[in-house]
């Protein structure tokens, strides 16, 4: 319940910040505009009438006004953007209105916060980001140096790439035929590049082994790499992007089907609202979080399978001497008679996928 007297919105940016004050005992609104200083925005809050609470929207700024207001005493909220109340024919978005708007829904608790993470998980935070951008780099940098010599003819048959027999023949045998010696400066541009990105994400790996084995996030890390599949790698991502997993506590989050289940934080299935009755899911949302995310994923909503990791393997063959015809094909469903080979099919064993998430509590729960 909202017992404060003066409730505050800021919108925060990089270079400025624009605050709105409504005093709940005179209905006076006060608008400013601040500096992005920590410091001038606490003295200003500290001139408001109390008990005061503040809120802001989650963003590219961080954590650390918060915690500057949390040390001095003043309640502060950072709120979901994507949970945000706004009318439908509000189109017009400025940065006053926004600061209002944000006090407002503050007066009324009508507001959703995001989990604030300590310093240490916060600085995990951005040791995982760093590797996940140094792995995008990296790849980029080995599609431009094999892209190149694909120009000139110069394809790799030796089996897998990226390999140390693979770097053997990209400088014996596929540097020398780059007669030209702009293009043979521009494959040594690119050949060092990728040896950069190499040694950049081996320094992030070791660094995450390290932290991933003595440290606060080491007990959880373990449990997660009991999974088949999962490295220390994406324990220690899982740990530290998740952070608190008793956000997620009630049963039917942990078959993902909630709104706020671990499927749908990590990016494996669309969220299911559980006060509608049909199957309209909004779309998967992983953002922030692209490392949890896997490849290939496949989402269709609570109670569908979920593929997770690679996918099916096999090619749909064309139609045969072996495969039934469309008339048979139907009447599996139409209720006329069935060919044998149609019977074979259907007391064939499916693929069936599970999906093993980590309770709160330890416990494995497979769904």
């Amino acid at each position: 319940m909202f017992t404060v007297r003066t409730s505050v919105g800021l919108d925060v940016h990089a270079r400025s910040v624009v605050a709105a004050a409504i005093d709940d005992v005179t209905g006076e609104v006060t608008r400013a505009r601040l500096t992005p200083s920590h410091e001038h925005i606490r003295s200003w809050i500290s001139e408001l009438p109390g008990p005061v609470a503040v809120a802001y929207e989650a963003g590219p700024t961080g954590f650390g006004l918060y915690r500057t207001l949390a040390d001095a005493g003043i309640r502060c909220e950072v709120v979901a953007p994507s949970k945000l109340q706004r009318p439908s024919g509000d189109r017009v978005k400025t940065d006053a209105r926004d600061a209002v708007h944000l006090s407002r829904l503050l007066r009324l608790d009508e507001i959703a916060s995001v989990s604030i993470p300590s310093v240490g998980q916060e600085a995990a935070r951005d040791l995982v980001r760093a590797r996940e951008d140094c792995r995008g780099d990296l790849m980029r940098a080995r599609h431009r140096l094999s892209k190149l010599l694909l120009r000139y003819g110069i394809v790799y048959y030796g089996g897998r790439a990226w390999t140390g027999v693979h770097d053997r023949w990209l400088r014996t045998e596929a540097a020398p035929q780059l007669t030209k010696a702009a293009t043979r400066m521009a494959f040594d541009a690119d050949y060092d590049h990728v040896l950069t990105m190499q040694a950049r994400r081996d320094r992030l790996d070791s660094a995450i082994e390290e932290m991933a084995a003595d440290g606060e996030f080491t007990p959880i890390v373990r449990r997660v790499s009991c999974l088949r599949g999962v490295s220390t790698l994406t324990g220690f991502a899982l740990a530290v992007e998740i952070g608190d997993w008793n956000r997620f506590h009630r049963q039917h989050d942990w078959i993902l089907c909630g709104i706020d289940s671990v499927g749908v934080f990590v990016g494996l299935l669309a969220g299911a609202r559980p006060d509608r009755q049909d199957r309209e899911h909004p779309r998967t949302s992983v953002a922030g979080r692209g490392c949890l995310a896997p490849p290939n994923q496949v989402s269709r909503g609570c109670g569908d399978a979920v593929a997770v990791g690679a996918g099916l393997t096999g090619r749909p063959r064309p139609r045969g001497s072996g495969q039934p015809s469309p008339t048979r094909q139907m009447g599996r469903f139409s209720g006329t008679s069935q060919a044998p080979g149609d019977r074979q099919r259907r007391d064939r064993p499916r693929t069936c996928w599970r999906v093993l998430v980590l309770g709160c509590h330890g416990r494995l729960i497979a769904t």
